[in-house]
């Protein structure tokens, strides 16, 4: 029994915290990710408690997770914003623009904080004193629409009316100390329910405490006896997910010396794992001025129980009941399984079509029933990859606001399609080219709000970011209203670099000179922009992509910038089309149409170029043939089929022998295993074994027009 006992307190001593830091990290990112979002869109002089209490919940969580790990840096600051925050939602404060600013100032001193403690400590801190100062003088009320505070510390936060704490008799006890309790909550529309939900906390959450009914006088209303160690403000902040804080009573009783028991030996991590020995981390949890005691303000409070603040983060990632972290290696795994389930499944149908279905109708419609299903598992397992534009759109609010702000410019941003998918990958290396755009719509585009008005514009200028889907490439766009680019301008610039350009050149190839290297049109160079780095850049990783940048501008009405950019996924729906022996695939959200041609159909023009007229259209043949130099086995045949391809909003006639079907097809990576060639964007393996080559339309588009 002693040695059960040993073990018992001994892992705790043992349990790595560590394991967990990658999770905490993504989580606090998350929350600040969704600090900034409310702050950016608070209405200052009409702010909602929702509003607010999603601000504080925010600063909470991470305040909770950085004092579990140790994070004390972390940990004070974000007690700070806390404090400030508190004051907030409980209206002893008007929010104005300088909490705001503050706010936003101390979330990315706390993401910078972060990503220090991720990188394993490297790189000098980001000081945060004057950031605790400020958010401190603010607390005190030094801007408030009520009369200031008398003292420079955080004024006491007085109880919520419907609170009683009765003790006259009986000293606090100090912090995490057990106290003895009684709760009563209601009146409430489902006492069972929300009653229950309330005693969950306390099975769920190790080291809340305990709790038990008692006899209510209403049978609307629950009352509890609670044995805790929290605070009553943390019990208010937390029972407020469930019930509104004036439903809520909280009595206490004195503690019986007994009852202080070794409860104190036995800790709980902030994932609810046991440990033994708490007194480390409650070593390593922040001592910042609390803003509620009674005490001297130089006399700091401990900080909350571990296991509250846990609990706190727990209604901030409510979605943790309904979803799971997974490492994106793992979905890779799974789609590269799922593509060969594919592969083995069109292998099975082409070996089956030689089959009796009259003798073998229950393996054929085992082998129909496993098509469809596949179908099925393939679409669900590539969704989770799949990752809304709202992802990538959310940072540049707070970006165009700082940028604004320092340009001395009035500008709002409008998004457009935010739940358009995006494949992950693609998410991750579009955000740098789009930030680039972003900036230069903000400084070389929006005007200053005087040169505005004497336009005749509203002094507020405007950044559109839309995106869509246009066949089989998604489309992003970046538009503003403002001054646009000057064709003379940039044609003078680029004669003084030297440039090969004349004025016979249209618009839209002026326009594509800004893409050089070196190349800019700025008449001063700010820390903003001016050296002629980014759009070179943008054009370059964009290209990298197989995407293409399209330019549009009127000088004095604005410019849009078009990135138009392929659904990379690993596996799509595609048409076979055969040239002789060869097996090509086109993917099928390309395809347009097909027909059948007669050889007087196509005329040939100058240098050889073909065209073939389509209901009144004139449209570009490519003949697959003569692209990849097939040999020909059977010189009589030739090639009679013709399949309209769309891509970059142009189409052309591909020339093809024959159509072979349709079917999913997995998208096997050409470079990583070879190396890239003109006008194919990928292979796969057809269910014979053969390799057939993916056509990149778009490719085949540029062609055609060159």
């Amino acid at each position: 029994m002693a040695q059960t006992q040993h073990e018992a307190t001994g892992a705790g001593a043992d349990f790595d915290l560590s394991q967990f830091y990658q999770i905490f990290f993504e989580e606090a990112g998350e929350n600040l990710d969704q600090l900034e979002q409310i702050l950016l869109h608070l209405d200052l002089q009409s702010a909602n408690d929702e509003e607010l209490n999603g601000i504080f919940r925010c600063a909470h969580s991470i305040k909770g997770g950085a004092a579990t790990f140790g994070f004390t840096d972390v940990a004070e600051l974000t007690h700070q914003m806390e404090s400030l925050l508190d004051r907030l939602r409980r209206h002893e404060l008007q929010p104005v623009p300088e909490m705001v600013d503050v706010l936003l100032e101390a979330a990315d001193a706390v993401r910078s904080l972060l990503a220090r403690h991720q990188a394993g400590e490297q790189g000098a801190a980001v000081p945060t004193d004057e950031l605790v100062r400020r958010i401190g003088a603010l607390a005190a009320g030094a801007v408030t629409a009520a009369a200031p505070a008398p003292a420079p510390a955080p004024s006491p936060a007085p109880a919520p009316a419907a609170v009683v704490v009765a003790a006259p008799a009986v000293a606090s006890p100090p912090a995490g100390q057990p106290r003895q309790l009684e709760i009563e909550v209601g009146p409430l529309a489902r006492p069972a329910e929300l009653g229950d939900a309330i005693k969950e906390l306390f099975r769920d959450i190790p080291g809340l405490g305990t709790i038990s009914d008692l006899p209510a006088s209403d049978p609307k209303m629950r009352r509890f006896a609670v044995q805790t160690s929290a605070s009553n403000e943390d019990l208010l902040d937390l029972l407020a997910f469930h019930v509104a804080k004036d439903q809520v009573r909280i009595t206490e009783r004195a503690v019986p010396p007994a009852a202080a028991s070794a409860a104190d030996a036995v800790g709980y991590g902030f994932f609810g794992e046991a440990t033994a020995a708490p007194a480390a981390a409650a070593a390593q949890a922040p001592a910042a001025p609390a803003p509620a005691p009674a005490t001297p303000a130089a006399e700091p409070r401990s900080a909350p129980p571990q296991a509250v603040q846990a609990a706190h983060a727990a209604p901030a990632q409510s979605l943790e009941s309904t979803t799971i972290r997974v490492a994106v290696s793992k979905v890779d795994q799974l789609i590269n399984l799922v593509g060969e389930l594919v592969i083995t499944q069109a292998m099975l149908a082409q070996n089956s079509r030689g089959l009796d279905p009259a003798v073998h109708q229950q393996l054929l419609a085992g082998l129909a029933d496993l098509d469809r299903n596949t179908r099925d598992l393939q679409e669900a397992v590539m969704s989770i990859r799949m990752i809304p534009m709202s992802v990538v759109f959310s940072r540049f609010p707070r970006m165009v606001r700082d940028l604004a702000h320092k340009l001395g410019k009035k500008v709002e941003i409008v998004t457009v399609g935010e739940a358009t998918e995006l494949d992950k990958g693609l998410v991750e290396k579009i955000t740098d080219p789009l930030t680039h755009l972003v900036r230069n719509s903000c400084d070389h585009g929006i005007e200053l709000p005087a040169e505005r008005r004497a336009k005749g514009k509203p002094e507020h200028g405007t950044i559109t970011l839309a995106a869509s889907h246009q066949g089989g490439s998604i489309v992003i766009e970046v538009r503003d209203d403002g001054q646009g680019l000057s064709r003379e301008k940039i044609l003078r610039k680029a004669r003084e670099r030297g440039l090969d350009v004349s004025d016979q050149m249209s618009d839209a190839e002026v326009w594509q000179l800004i893409f050089a290297p070196g190349f800019s049109t700025a008449d001063v160079v700010t820390d903003v922009s001016g050296r002629g780095v980014g759009m070179d850049v943008v054009k370059r990783n964009i290209t990298a992509l197989n995407g293409t940048v399209e330019i549009d501008s009127v000088e004095g009405q604005g410019t849009r910038v078009a990135v138009r950019l392929p659904l990379t996924l690993a596996i799509m729906d595609g048409m076979s089309v055969g040239v002789d022996n060869e097996v090509y695939i086109l993917p099928l959200s390309s395809v347009v149409e097909s027909f059948q041609v007669q050889p007087s159909d196509v005329n040939t023009v100058a240098q050889g170029a073909q065209l073939v007229k389509v209901r009144d259209e004139y449209m570009p043949v490519i003949a697959l043939e003569k692209i990849f130099e097939v040999p020909r086995l059977d010189t009589s045949k030739s090639s009679d089929i013709m399949v309209v391809v769309e891509a970059d909003g142009s189409r052309v006639a591909v020339l093809v022998d024959e159509l072979l079907g349709q079917h999913q097809v997995v998208v096997k990576n050409l470079e990583t295993n070879y190396r890239k060639v003109p006008n194919v964007s990928g292979a796969t393996i057809l269910g014979d074994g053969r390799v057939a080559l993916i056509l990149d339309t778009a490719g085949l588009v540029r062609r055609a027009r060159h």
